[in-house]
């Protein structure tokens, strides 16, 4: 499967419109048959999480995250930031997530938002589309994060339960 063509929703057009960003030049198009996975960091890496959830929501079937972190690492971040997400990665690793995901939810397209071009040789494997997180922000109108935040508690030295 090449990795040359990503469905990914216009801001400046109606919610049912899409647009079509190919790396090969090609023409646009559209399609809300998808299921999209967020890995975590490219997550994090993201201004508003939950307005990109929602958005993402306006044209895909299923949306969720997938990472290499434990759960509870996913779910705080997904709860601090009031994301709703259909399917996250549990105690499995991207790869065996992508493959649950894919066997679970069954739409035309499964595509993977990552910042780490590592995950695109993860997602071929599976028979996942990859796509980089610059190139879905820039064609979704999502905002980058300034700077990316730890959320894994247990990552800090600092105590906020110690007077």
């Amino acid at each position: 499967m090449t990795n040359s063509i990503y469905s990914i929703h216009s801001k400046k057009k109606s919610k049912t419109a899409h647009s079509r960003v190919r790396t090969d030049g090609g023409a646009p198009g559209g399609d809300a048959d998808m299921t999209l996975a967020f890995e975590l960091e490219a997550l994090r890496a993201l201004a508003d999480p939950n307005s990109v959830f929602n958005d993402a929501r306006q044209w895909t079937e299923y949306v969720g995250v997938v990472s290499e972190k434990p759960t509870y690492v996913v779910t705080n971040f997904t709860r601090k930031h009031r994301v709703r997400q259909d399917f996250f990665s549990g105690p499995r690793g991207v790869e065996a997530s992508l493959e649950n995901v894919k066997q679970q939810f069954e739409t035309a397209r499964h595509v993977l938002v990552s910042n780490d071009q590592t995950d695109a040789d993860v997602a071929e494997s599976v028979d996942w589309e990859f796509l980089p997180l610059d190139n879905a922000a820039s064609a979704a109108g999502w905002e980058l994060a300034e700077a990316t935040e730890t959320d894994d508690p247990f990552e800090s030295n600092e105590r906020d339960d110690w007077p």
